[in-house]
């Protein structure tokens, strides 16, 4: 094994470095005999600020946080690739494999809202609190760069707007907390905790760098499904590297595998990519994996769930696309 094996990940956000530090923390503690290096990289992700993540027909290069982090660990100037899951391709370069999934947080996405009680700048309006998707008044601007969440939130409020607000995380809350043309906003809970911003059961949003007059509410995976490898992290490693599988064998936490196994095999097998407008949720009761799934691709609302064996997640994956191609 290496004397210093080599992290890496995307340096485009706070969160990006924060989950790469989740991981030096755990392999330290697993390997304190190892000198293990934390290194970030600028991806073409971090370079496309202005880019439109929503639109599918973009001229957009696949992999757009992932590619420099992957030639570096083919050339072996690094040894493990921190990725959010959720922007990891199903479908890895030669050389390359998924070493490890890290141990899932909570896949609930969270409406960002300005609080009608507080004081607002002029031309900015604000909601009561325990805002939900239903309350949000007529022909409401909501921001995201998710096909997947654009394509829920019509099925439930065909009126809603939507705008793109590209940034990192406490960026974007603070353009919504100073900024007209928009009046509210999603974000993953997982991000949001992993930044240090909690929100209490009241309704308050609250850690060091959000924004003052925010308000949010988690909202149900019912209601809003979650994205493919949602609040897990992926580590990617060269095939064929034992000295990394073993450091990835700490790492990994199985029953998240399993989960996003599935994931992954169905948007595979739908011929999808990150930026595809489906959502999952998945569990494990017992022995069984239970997966739900809704498509919107070729824009038709189209679900499916089903229920196999913990051992065949992929094949579970596939069959629930099988369903929906037909």
């Amino acid at each position: 094994m290496p004397e210093k094996p080599v992290i890496i990940c995307t340096r485009g956000s706070a969160l990006a470095l924060a989950q790469a530090n989740m991981v030096l923390a755990q392999c330290r503690a697993a390997f304190p005999e190892l000198a293990f290096e934390l290194k970030v990289m600028k991806t073409t992700g971090d370079k496309l600020l202005t880019a439109s993540l929503a639109n599918p027909s973009a001229d957009l290069p696949k992999g757009l946080f992932t590619k420099e982090l992957e030639v570096a660990l083919l050339e072996q100037r690094a040894d493990l690739a921190v990725h959010s899951l959720k922007d990891l391709p199903t479908e890895l370069p030669p050389g390359l494999t998924l070493g490890a999934v890290g141990e899932r947080a909570d896949v609930r996405d969270v409406l960002i809202y300005r609080d009608a009680a507080a004081a607002l700048p002029p031309g900015l309006r604000g909601f009561p609190a325990g805002l939900t998707l239903a309350a949000l008044p007529p022909n409401a601007v909501v921001a995201t760069s998710s096909t997947r969440r654009k394509a829920q939130l019509l099925d439930q409020r065909p009126d809603l707007k939507f705008v793109e607000v590209r940034g990192n995380i406490i960026t974007r809350m603070q353009k919504l907390a100073t900024q007209p043309g928009f009046d509210a906003m999603l974000l993953a809970l997982a991000g949001l905790n992993r930044l240090h911003c909690q929100v209490t059961p009241e309704g308050q949003l609250r850690g060091e760098s959000v924004p003052a007059g925010l308000r949010a509410v988690v909202l149900p995976a019912d209601v809003m499904l979650p994205c493919v490898g949602q609040a897990a992290l992926g580590i990617e490693i060269r095939a064929g590297d034992a000295r990394i599988a073993a450091v990835c064998a700490r790492l990994n936490h199985s029953p998240t595998q399993q989960c996003v196994t599935a994931e992954r095999a169905f948007l595979a097998a739908m011929g999808g990519g990150c930026a595809s407008p489906v959502g999952v949720t998945t569990e494990i009761v017992g022995n069984q994996l239970r997966l739900r799934v809704v498509s919107f691709v070729g824009g038709t609302c189209r679900r499916a769930t089903g229920e196999r064996p913990v051992n065949e997640a992929r094949e579970l994956g596939e069959s629930l696309a099988a369903q929906l191609r037909r």
